[in-house]
């Protein structure tokens, strides 16, 4: 049995981090999520799809963006199932009540879970619903599935942990239940396939990035089911990749004349040592034709040979020992902010232009 297995789509997401343009073009990018998986569940002869939750980013949401949904799985011939997760709880209210859903499409919607029986894949799907933002009971507490011969499936939105507010599973239930396969959504990271007893599981990650906590390639799994063992496949869908790239101050200049263009979300963090403050908006103005966004950290150090003059007899001394030594105790987090405020307080002190703009 062959299965697609997506999750955590977040079709609306505000992309507030982003300029009014890109964030309407990411927004539009990622409406296109549902066709590019029914797509793929065509291309790949998938017996199943099974999206584990949080397909909408919020209850408020584009009527748009369910059409796009309930059109491309409309599409499919086959069987696809939705576990309304703690961003697109099942309510009433929520699309997954009041949209008219196409005949093939399955929504769990309650706490409790609910088996769907597939007789001509000898299978058996088992799932539930957020009803609600928090659920901080397991839905597998005590739950099994019957040794019948039949493979089982499980789809669910939680977390794989001993305790949490949003259905906390702990590993043990996960191989207790006697599942074959537990397709998970919720961790917007790929998992990998595990294990746990004879329970195959994952969580694919988000398909689409939406900010730089979500770097890197981003796709959905086609998992193979058998009764001798499961296999999953990593298939990338993302349209552009949040990544991040460090470029040594020094060679700033000359990595910026070297660029080519790049449809990706980029964060360009500099590094190496620099006495002053870098230009920040200047420097992304330059890189920003080369890349769909683009934005500039400094994580710059001072110079060694700064530090050497906080054991001149001078204003500037007492304030370079006393930055030193608040720099030593705080923890790395805040490193970063005090090395800022002691460029700021030298270029106060010294009568130096304030270059941030």
């Amino acid at each position: 049995m062959r299965i697609l297995h997506a999750a955590d789509l977040h079709l609306d997401s505000p992309l507030s981090s982003l300029p009014a343009p890109q964030a309407a073009q990411r927004r539009r990018e990622l409406r296109d999520l549902p066709h590019r998986l029914a797509q793929l569940a065509q291309a790949e002869g998938v017996d199943v799809v099974l999206l584990p939750g949080d397909l909408l980013d919020a209850q408020r949401f584009y009527p748009q963006s369910v059409q796009a949904l309930t059109q491309a799985l409309g599409e499919l011939s086959i069987p696809v199932f939705i576990s309304p997760g703690n961003h697109d709880p099942y309510t009433n209210q929520s699309p997954y009540a009041t949209a008219q859903w196409p005949d093939n499409v399955h929504i769990f919607s309650t706490p409790q879970m609910e088996a769907v029986e597939l007789s001509a894949l000898g299978a058996v799907v088992h799932g539930c619903a957020f009803t609600a933002p928090h659920r901080e009971d397991s839905p597998l507490s005590g739950y099994t599935v019957p040794q019948d011969g039949r493979l089982h499936i499980l789809c669910i939105h939680g977390e794989v942990a001993p305790m949490g507010r949003y259905a906390p599973i702990a590993p043990g239930q996960l191989g207790a239940t006697g599942a074959h396969y537990a397709a998970l959504g919720h961790v917007h990271r790929c998992s990998g396939l595990q294990r746990e007893g004879n329970t195959f599981w994952a969580y694919p990650g988000c398909p689409e990035g939406r900010g730089f906590d979500e770097a890197g390639e981003k796709g959905c799994f086609l998992v193979d089911v058998t009764h001798q063992g499961t296999t999953a496949k990593f298939v990338p869908l993302c349209y552009r990749e949040y990544r991040t790239q460090e470029v040594d101050i020094s060679t700033l200049y000359q990595t910026l004349a070297g660029l080519e263009y790049s449809d990706d979300l980029v964060r360009l963090t500099l590094t190496g040592e620099a006495e002053s403050v870098p230009a920040l908006s200047s420097i992304t103005q330059q890189a920003a034709p080369y890349f769909f966004y683009v934005e500039v950290t400094d994580a710059t150090t001072l110079p060694q040979k700064l530090w050497q003059r906080a054991g001149e007899d001078s204003l500037t001394g007492l304030f370079l020992r006393t930055m030193s030594e608040k720099i030593r105790v705080a923890p790395p987090e805040e490193q970063p902010r005090l090395i800022l405020a002691t460029r700021f307080g030298l270029a106060a002190l010294e009568g130096e232009e304030d270059i941030r703009a």
